[in-house]
């Protein structure tokens, strides 16, 4: 919708952009709607099978990389971040270096994102409405088939990173975004210039080999892809190499020493719930199906439900220490009724009696 001469396009950013900080947002940016770059990325990492049992990534044709075929009338989009780190990075890899903790990503500590930023984005869109009046929009917060971390380097929030991270400048990687996409013609800001340079430590640290080189993952080894998207077993040659990583892996935003710049998140609903940032794999293990529902109420770990929650401990109670109480632990549950589980709890007894 193109605005009218009384209503400047670039004031009207200028507003959007103030609206969204006192909202909570640390940037905002504006993007068109051009993702041929993108879109040719995308057909070559599917291309390549990268994509493993996320068949969603395909399911959608061309709307993921084409916004007004997903949404009719998108001429601009408006991209927002919001960081989300809940403690300090040191306290992270202490974690990592103790088996006998549970490392959960540390996205996935406290509340559910989506919610939240959804909330804030619909805000953003009423306030919108209050001063130019009625318009077409749509709020995104990867609950849809957007490409957003391409939208986001578009709308100058940061570059993708040889992990597949945005990174910014400022404030690191450890942050969710949102879109609106708007049929208002809005004045685009300057895309991000990719500042990663000879730097290879993500590739390095990847506990999988993962990324396969600059700027490809191959989600098939990926920790997070093995952890919370795989609905079945997970393959016996990775499962030494998760270590500890129960949901999710943090380990290439750990070690990019961009993450230098990265502030911890002033939003009550990301700090962490239910000590999820201390247990042990123990105390973890032994939540009944109920205990699983009743603490990841609101929580993004909830939809791996109780079975691949189980799956995921038992591997890395597997790769810690033969302790008796690990032992014990994994014993008490032999009689579990899914074969799954059942068969990653021998696999990890397996491990602890040879070791």
């Amino acid at each position: 919708m193109p605005l009218s001469q009384a209503e400047d396009p670039i004031q009207l950013v200028q507003r959007i952009k103030l609206w969204g900080e006192e909202l909570g947002f640390q940037q905002i940016g504006i993007s068109d709607t051009d993702l041929n770059t993108a879109e040719r990325h995308l057909h070559d990492w599917l291309d390549k099978g990268f994509n493993g049992e996320m068949q969603y990534m395909a399911a959608h044709g061309l709307k993921r990389s084409r916004p007004a075929l997903l949404q009719e009338g998108t001429r601009s989009i408006i991209s927002a971040r919001m960081d989300y780190l809940p403690e300090s990075p040191v306290a992270s890899q202490q974690l990592l270096d103790d088996p006998a903790a549970a490392f959960v990503s540390r996205y996935a500590l406290g509340r559910d994102y989506h919610k939240l930023l959804r909330n804030r984005l619909q805000k953003l869109a009423d306030k919108i409405a209050e001063a130019i009046g009625p318009f077409g929009y749509r709020a995104f917060v990867d609950s849809a088939p957007v490409l957003e971390k391409a939208i986001a380097e578009k709308a100058g929030l940061g570059w993708i990173g040889k992990h597949s991270n945005l990174i910014n400048r400022r404030a690191g990687s450890w942050f969710f975004l949102g879109e609106i996409y708007t049929d208002l013609v809005l004045p685009s800001d300057q895309p991000a210039g990719n500042h990663c340079g000879h730097c290879q430590a993500c590739l390095d640290i990847c506990p999988t080999q993962a990324i396969v080189g600059p700027y490809q993952v191959d989600a098939r080894r990926c920790v997070s892809y093995l952890t919370i998207e795989l609905h079945g077993s997970i393959p016996v040659e990775l499962r030494p190499l998760l270590g500890n990583r129960i949901y999710g892996c943090d380990d290439c935003q750990l070690v990019c020493p961009w993450n230098r710049f990265a502030k911890l998140s002033a939003e009550s609903d990301f700090k962490p719930r239910h000590r999820l940032d201390q247990a042990t794999l123990i105390e973890l293990f032994q939540w009944t199906e109920a205990e699983f529902l009743q603490k990841t109420e609101g929580s993004a770990i909830r939809r791996i439900g109780h079975l691949r929650w189980l799956r995921n401990i038992a591997v890395a109670l597997g790769n810690g220490k033969p302790t008796d109480a690990a032992k014990a632990a994994l014993t008490s549950r032999l009689n579990e009724d899914a074969e799954m589980v059942r068969e990653h709890i021998i696999w990890a007894l397996q491990r602890l009696n040879a070791a």
